[in-house]
């Protein structure tokens, strides 16, 4: 019993760190500006406890990112076409690229933090070998695809949130002309319709 005091606190210290670095992200102009003491002092808790709960800055921006991204997950994990398991590849891959756009189009100055947090390879970071490793393994069940590991690279690097801020704005590209171009791209990508059923002479 002595235990569930501390561990309801962390809960709680938890989400209030969530909301309040969610809140900085979304009034700030630059992700770069927001440091741990910011954070902290939104929340209304200590450096300590922050560090505690998520290591460090790009750990706070993992969490924060896997939040926001939680109800997408469970639309590709368990929901129904066009993100959901049961929807035939053909028609999966085009949805699931939609839908990280539209995360990075809604979450853009996360995404840009994320993205550029750390010192690694951003193709290493755990979010996105997770993209990558769907896309590869739906991408593989489409008759006459002969590398899926490349083109899932390749089709997710249409999404990276650094190019979405640049089309956004710089280019001004209205959020459906930027859906509707890489459906095109996707399309293309993955070339004409493979045959549905057997010919007449087969």
């Amino acid at each position: 019993m002595a235990e569930r005091k501390p561990r309801k606190d962390a809960a709680r210290n938890r989400e209030a760190v969530l909301a309040a670095a969610d809140a900085l992200f979304a009034r700030r102009g630059s992700p770069e500006d927001i440091t741990m003491a910011d954070v902290a002092a939104a929340a209304g808790v200590g450096k300590g406890t922050l560090f505690r709960a998520f290591g460090d800055r790009p750990g706070l921006l993992r969490a924060l990112y896997e939040a926001r991204l939680e109800p997408v997950r469970e639309a590709v994990e368990t929901g129904p076409p066009p993100l959901g398991p049961a929807t035939p590849p053909r028609q999966r891959v085009p949805a699931l690229l939609d839908a990280v756009l539209c995360f990075k189009l809604d979450n853009g100055r996360l995404a840009l933090a994320l993205e550029e947090s750390g010192s690694g390879s951003p193709y290493q970071a755990e979010h996105y070998r997770r993209w990558h490793g769907l896309l590869r393994t739906v991408l593989e069940q489409i008759p006459g695809l002969t590398d899926g590991d490349f083109t899932a690279h390749a089709l997710l690097a249409a999404t990276r949130a650094d190019l979405v801020a640049y089309l956004a704005g710089q280019e001004r590209l209205s959020r459906e002309r930027m859906r509707a171009e890489l459906a095109k791209f996707t399309a293309r990508v993955l070339g004409p319709d493979s045959p549905q059923g057997p010919t007449a002479e087969g």
